[in-house]
């Protein structure tokens, strides 16, 4: 199942090669990857960044959920910017002037207007049948056809049998006629040959072994915890195509209602010069000391990741600009990637626009999703403490240089353009002021475009009609294989909740803990364990959306049986889904990372698994202790506090022992390192007396290494 994933992965990385901008001419010119670097030279890398922000390379489009898109000219490119639009017009107009006829029906209009597209933007992998210019006629017959079962439930006409509009389709649930059921049966297909074109093909089969189980389980031994009744194709086709769990469950809902609004938000930022904006900041900030390079990609993966939502585009975007002064400093190629690799992957952990995935946590727990907002702050700012730390005991350890950047002063930007965080700012007042995530988006889009008139060269761009046109249509276009990831997961979710398989496998796990023993506190650690392992296997072959989705319905009904608190328990398979994206070797933010650097792809990503090794440990805080809960931000406002300040103390000793540096005092040797990773583990576990032996263990890998420090001086 890996090898279509790696296919995947090749296919990105030689795209970002073929899209890489041009880099920023260098007054020196830097040593090439393979050339020796004199530790404490200091050299002078002067890069003229201009006093505007300018705008990301429009051709840099890599998304964790996506393969390279066509680039659709003629008749194929209006079409689909055409259909683009009206579909980002719905889906704005949905927010304020809702369809009477119910969510529901808006889904089906939605779907019938992105599905097509699917097939006229990206190509079917089959050399025989794709066209160097643009979509075939096979795919614009696939585009019409899925643009007819997609309407089939809406069209108030009857077909054969069937049809005969919306309330007639909704009173056959369950009592499918023929012509349902092919209608049905060919948009299964559809939809997975879409989503086998945007992400390749190991989603499609999860897919189709979910479908099998549903008509096929009927058959197992009645004693197998996992058998049951069994659904004939009519009742399968029924489940997918006319039920709240189906294609048009939760996540597409979560798509036509937020994703495809949140992309729109981002198009319209990168369209008013913002998104370079929080780079160029990230470089003006950090220009002259010895880590000012690492520094500065940290802070921009972080500040483009608020609006981007993507782990791969934010590190091949950030990369772009960061790279030549990284290679600059003395990074080594590798060290370099896994650096913009983790940083970007932050993007998707990133309040105020995290993943599609917490959306879909906000939908499935039933909360605002402000709230999940709030429970994502404390562990992405442990995330990042920890890239940062990293990234001070690898210019230590590394002997990079300073480097200084010929550009803007960062109270020049702000005075400039630091308006460009309004926008961000009233997202999050709009949410706390209770104002629907939907509409704080559109008022935050609205008010983006409105600065882009402050600035003369945006403003030419905020008068232009067709460049308005486009910005729209392609944040819808860049939606598009989210849209084909959910509905595919729509038959993930169908069948799970048709069989009732989650909570036989649930139920499977905890008693696979069990029979190792009967201690409660074991079984939980065997379990969040097993799920952790299952979680990060299952992403290297999925998307971050349909691994969350697949791992709630099997895993979190396991830690739910175990008490842990719902909240604890949705945002560890988040986090775990998310973290995926930095593991080996599939790991697709490093891949187009190691585009940019050209450092090796492997290599690379196990600097990436360095850099974000913390964040691996920090959710399982979340299940395993009481206390753990409060480094979401719940419970007690002092509990909150002091949980999250041990467990920076635990962050800063793991980052000791996999960096093998004491910041202030020295290099860490094997026994410091030891001492630290012990100290580090204890520490997180949150208990007074797990805290006072952890707080132990770091002292003691402390005066270890000055010990040997003093010594060797």
């Amino acid at each position: 199942m890996l090898d279509s994933q790696d296919a995947r992965s090749g296919d990105e990385a030689s795209a970002a090669r073929r899209q890489l901008p041009e880099q920023p001419e260098l007054e020196n010119a830097p040593p090439g990857p393979d050339e020796p670097v004199e530790p404490g030279k200091f050299e002078t890398t002067r890069i003229e960044l201009p006093d505007e922000p300018r705008q990301l390379p429009e051709t840099i489009e890599v998304d964790d959920e996506e393969r390279p898109a066509r680039e659709l000219t003629g008749w194929a490119e209006r079409v689909v910017a055409t259909v683009a639009f009206a579909v980002a017009l719905l889906a704005l107009w949905q927010v304020f002037r809702p369809l009477p006829q119910g969510s529901q029906y808006y889904l089906v209009v939605f779907l019938a207007g992105t599905l097509p597209l699917a097939f006229l933007a990206y190509r079917s992998g089959i050399k025989r049948l794709d066209r160097e210019s643009g979509p075939g006629p096979l795919d614009w017959a696939l585009a019409v056809v899925t643009l007819l079962v997609c309407l089939y439930p809406i069209l108030p006409f009857q077909i054969g049998s069937g049809g005969g509009g919306y309330d007639e389709f909704l009173d056959r649930q369950a009592l499918f006629d023929p012509v349902d059921v092919a209608m049905g049966a060919i948009l299964l297909v559809l939809v997975l040959e879409a989503c086998r074109r945007t992400t390749g093909w190991v989603l499609p089969l999860v897919c189709l072994v979910f479908v099998a189980y549903g008509y096929y389980g009927g058959l197992m031994p009645q004693n197998w915890s996992i058998a049951h009744a069994g659904l004939d194709f009519s009742q399968v086709i029924d489940a997918l195509y006319n039920s709240a769990s189906g294609f048009f469950g939760t996540p597409l809902d979560v798509a036509a209602t937020y994703i495809v609004l949140f992309t729109l938000y981002g198009a319209v930022l990168e369209f008013s010069g913002a998104a370079q904006f929080f780079v160029d900041l990230s470089v003006s900030a950090f220009r002259r000391s010895r880590t000012a390079a690492g520094r500065t990609t940290v802070a921009s993966g972080f500040l483009l990741g608020t609006v981007s939502g993507s782990g791969t585009a934010t590190a091949v975007s950030v990369g772009a600009v960061t790279w030549p002064i990284l290679r600059k400093a003395g990074y080594p190629p590798e060290q370099a990637g896994g650096m913009l690799a983790a940083a970007g992957v932050g993007a998707i952990l990133s309040p105020p626009t995290l993943g599609v995935a917490a959306f879909i946590v906000a939908e499935y727990l039933d909360v605002s999703y402000v709230t999940v907002l709030g429970w994502a702050l404390i562990p992405t700012l442990l995330y990042y403490l920890g890239i940062l730390l990293a990234v001070e005991i690898d210019a230590r350890r590394l002997g990079t240089r300073p480097v200084e950047v010929a550009t803007t002063s960062i109270w020049r930007l702000l005075g400039r353009f630091g308006y460009h965080f309004l926008s961000l700012i009233v997202i999050v007042v709009l949410l706390l002021a209770g104002v629907s995530a939907t509409k704080s988006v559109v008022y935050a889009t609205a008010l983006a475009f409105v600065l882009a008139f402050l600035d003369s060269k945006t403003r030419a761009r905020a008068r232009s009609p067709r460049l308005i046109f486009t910005a729209l249509s392609s944040g819808v276009r860049s939606a598009l294989p989210v849209v084909a990831v959910c509905t595919a997961a729509g038959v993930i979710t169908a069948m799970t909740t048709k069989t009732g398989l989650g909570a036989q496998l649930a139920a499977l796990l905890v008693k696979a803990a069990g029979s190792i023993s009967d201690n409660q506190t074991v079984i939980l650690a065997l379990t969040v364990i097993f799920a952790a392992i299952a979680l990060a296997m299952l992403g290297l072959a999925i998307p971050v959306t349909a691994s969350f989705i697949i791992g709630w319905a099997i895993i979190g009904p396991a830690l739910l049986a175990l008490d842990v608190p719902a909240p604890a328990a949705a945002m560890f398979v988040f986090y775990y889904s998310v973290l995926s994206e930095v593991t080996p070797p599939t790991a697709l933010a490093a891949v187009g990372a190691a585009a940019i650097t050209g450092g090796r792809t492997m290599p690379t990503m196990w600097q990436t698994l360095k850099y974000a090794l913390p964040a691996f440990l920090v959710p399982v805080v979340f299940v395993m202790t009481d206390n753990g809960e409060s480094l979401l931000g719940r419970g007690p406002l002092l509990g909150v506090l002091w949980t999250t300040v041990v467990a920076c103390l635990a962050v800063a000793a793991l980052a000791t022992a996999t960096g093998g540096w004491i910041l202030g005092v020295g290099p860490a040797g094997t026994p410091a390192r030891v001492l630290a990773a012990l100290g580090g583990l204890t520490l997180l576990y949150l208990e007074p007396g797990a805290i006072i032996a952890g707080l132990v263990a770091v002292v003691a890998a402390v005066g270890v290494t000055a010990l040997s420090t003093r010594r060797t001086t």
